[in-house]
Order: structure tokens, then C-alpha cells, then sequence
């Protein structure tokens, strides 16, 4: 019994030697360490290649959509889908009973006012022959029958102008071609009751002139005052892929439209008829020598639903700069924004680091 209280005593004692020399195990030391160490690389400037890519579509010359400019029937229709046409050529006939009637009863008031006119006219030459005999008429009545005689041809001349405009009228019955072209649409047949109409509602007929075509470029708001507008493009249809083309920017709208970018066109002439409206193009436009961008690795950008930014190091702290992406190349992004070059920014970055996040 003595030997084991002995033994017990010597374990315990043994135990509590060897527990003194322990030292208690750091846990946090190396997610501390390395909590705000991030991956870091400084933004470049390069000078922008030669040309820019830039997807283009065709578009005729001209268009028009063709809505009669009275109520009708259209009485004959003289082209398809396909025709080509001419300019004055006629396209349709509509035709508007009321408009034969209301000819002829502008025929009739002319014809009644310019009798009316005639017998006036008699009437004060006759006055002023019998005037020559003193005391036979009255400078009164004479005065009176002048002045009939200028209201009555003057109501003659008023129905003369109403026949005419009618017959103008009349005239827009007649559908014809305002220029050379091809009808690419056609909405009505014979029969069809037609009205002046907006450009929101259907047309009779759709006119497009594709002898020559213009191929429309949208450019960036970035990249506006880098174009080079004396320059040749080059451009490949995506329909005939190989066949790379050449012509000069003919026109360019200088002002940005609602997706804040830059319209040009290109005027083309389309002499084997190949070239259709609609078709794509790449285009590669021209670019001011010296002009330079600044680069940004790709997998320094960081992109949510909200916005597009990279994080720039400033004073050994995270700062969230917004931009807009340009040209992207293997590995690295052309941006835009309140940067410079040989700025400090994070590569690998995410949404979880935050404005004002020390960095090291």
C-alpha cells in the first residue's frame, strides 16, 4: 500500500515538471502573417497598335418608306419584292371615288363664277359706252358695275386655283419612285385600303438604293479622338471571309449617340449587286501614331453587376478606381479612368477587399 502511494506521488510530481516547460502553441501567427500580404503589379503604358477592331454593318444609301398621301384603294399594284425601279417610275395606283366627285364640283363652281365674270365684264362695257352720252348713266352705277366686274373675276381665278389644286391632288394617286433603287418590301396587294401613315406604322412599300451602299462603324467614346480619318480602313465580311477590302472613311457624325460611341460610314460601291443591307463587317480602323493606352493585367479587374474597377496601392492602402475596359489582349486589358502609368494596383483582387484595406 506504501508502495503504491509512493509511486502515485512520483508520477504526479513528474507530470507537473514536465508540463512547467510547455509553451503554448501559436494558432493565429501565420494566417496573421499573411492576412494582408496580396499579390501586386504596377499599371503599363504602351503605344496603341497601328488599328482597332470594330464590327461594321451595311446599310443602303438611301431608304424610304412609301405611304400614300390620301385615303384610297389601291387599284394596281406595278411591282414586287426584288424590282428594280426607276426614278419616276409608277408604283402604284390607288384610287378615291370622292376625289372624281369632288373635281367635278369644283368644275362646275368655275364654270359658274367665270360665266358670272363674263356677264359682269358685259355689263360695265356696255355702262361705260352709254356713258359717253352725258346725263344717260350715273358715275355711281358705273363705279359699281367695275367693282362687280373685278369680284367676279376674282371668284373665277379663286375656282380656277381649287380646280387646279384638286387635279394635284388628284396626281397623288400615283405612286412613283423618287429615286433608282430596288423594292425590298411590299405590305399591300390590289384592293388594300391605304392611309397616310407614320413611320411607326407599315408602309405600302419599302425603297432602298444598294447600287452603293454605307458601311456604318460605331467607334467608342475612348477611342474618338485617336481615329485617324485620312486614312484607308480595311474591312472583311463575315459572308465572304478571305476577301478583304479598302475604301476611306467618307463621313463621320462628330457627336456621340445614346451608347455614347461615335458614328462613322464608309461609302461602297456595290457593282456586282453581292454586297446586301444588314451584312456584317470587321473593320479595322486606323490609328493616330503615338497615341498609347494604358494596360492592366486581366486578372486584375475586378467586375460585379454594379461596376467595373481595379484596386490601386496609395499610401500602403486599398483604393478602388472605376474604369472601362478597351482592347483586351492575351494577358493583359486596355482600361480607361483616373489612372497613371506606374500606378500600384492588385492583381488577383476581389469584391471581399475593400476601400481603405491596408496592403502590403
Amino acid at each position: 500500500m506504501k508502495l503504491r502511494s509512493i509511486i502515485l506521488i512520483c508520477s504526479v510530481c513528474l507530470f507537473a515538471a514536465c508540463s512547467g516547460n510547455r509553451k503554448p502553441i501559436d494558432m493565429t501567427t501565420t494566417e496573421t502573417k499573411n492576412k494582408n500580404q496580396y499579390e501586386t503589379g504596377t499599371i503599363t503604358e504602351k503605344t496603341l497598335s497601328s488599328t482597332a477592331r470594330f464590327p461594321g454593318q451595311l446599310k443602303p444609301f438611301e431608304e424610304v418608306n412609301i405611304f400614300p398621301k390620301i385615303n384610297g384603294f389601291v387599284k394596281k399594284l406595278y411591282v414586287d419584292r426584288g424590282t428594280i425601279v426607276k426614278k419616276g417610275e409608277l408604283l402604284i395606283t390607288i384610287e378615291a371615288p370622292e376625289m372624281e366627285s369632288q373635281l367635278q364640283a369644283a368644275n362646275s363652281r368655275y364654270l359658274q363664277a367665270q360665266e358670272n365674270a363674263l356677264a359682269s365684264k358685259e355689263k360695265y362695257r356696255r355702262l361705260k359706252e352709254a356713258a359717253k352720252e352725258p346725263g344717260s348713266v350715273s358715275p355711281l352705277d358705273l363705279d359699281n358695275a367695275m367693282a362687280r366686274m373685278k369680284a367676279d373675276d376674282a371668284m373665277a381665278r379663286s375656282e380656277q386655283s381649287n380646280v387646279a389644286s384638286i387635279r394635284n391632288i388628284q396626281d397623288y394617286l400615283n405612286i412613283r419612285a423618287p429615286f433608282d433603287g430596288m423594292i425590298v418590301q411590299r405590305n399591300v396587294s390590289p384592293g388594300s385600303l391605304v392611309a397616310p401613315g407614320k413611320g411607326i406604322d407599315q408602309p405600302m412599300l419599302v425603297l432602298q438604293d444598294i447600287s452603293k451602299m454605307r458601311l456604318e462603324v460605331f467607334i467608342p467614346e475612348d477611342y474618338v479622338d485617336k481615329v485617324d480619318l485620312n486614312q484607308p480602313v480595311k474591312f472583311t465580311f463575315n459572308a465572304m471571309p478571305g476577301n478583304e477590302q479598302m475604301a476611306k472613311i467618307s463621313r463621320s457624325a462628330n457627336s456621340l449617340g445614346s451608347m455614347r460611341s461615335e458614328a462613322i460610314e464608309i461609302d461602297i460601291q456595290n457593282k456586282n449587286g453581292q454586297l446586301k443591307p444588314g451584312m456584317y463587317a470587321e473593320v479595322r480602323i486606323p490609328m493616330l501614331s503615338g497615341a498609347k493606352s494604358l494596360l492592366v493585367p486581366n486578372n486584375a479587374i475586378v467586375r460585379s453587376t454594379e461596376r467595373e474597377y481595379i484596386v490601386t496601392v496609395k499610401s500602403g492602402k486599398a483604393v478602388l478606381i472605376d474604369i472601362k475596359e478597351g482592347l483586351a489582349r492575351n494577358d493583359s486589358t486596355e482600361v480607361f479612368g483616373n489612372l497613371k502609368a506606374g500606378e500600384k494596383i492588385v492583381n488577383h483582387a476581389s469584391d471581399e477587399l475593400k476601400e481603405g484595406t491596408p496592403i502590403n
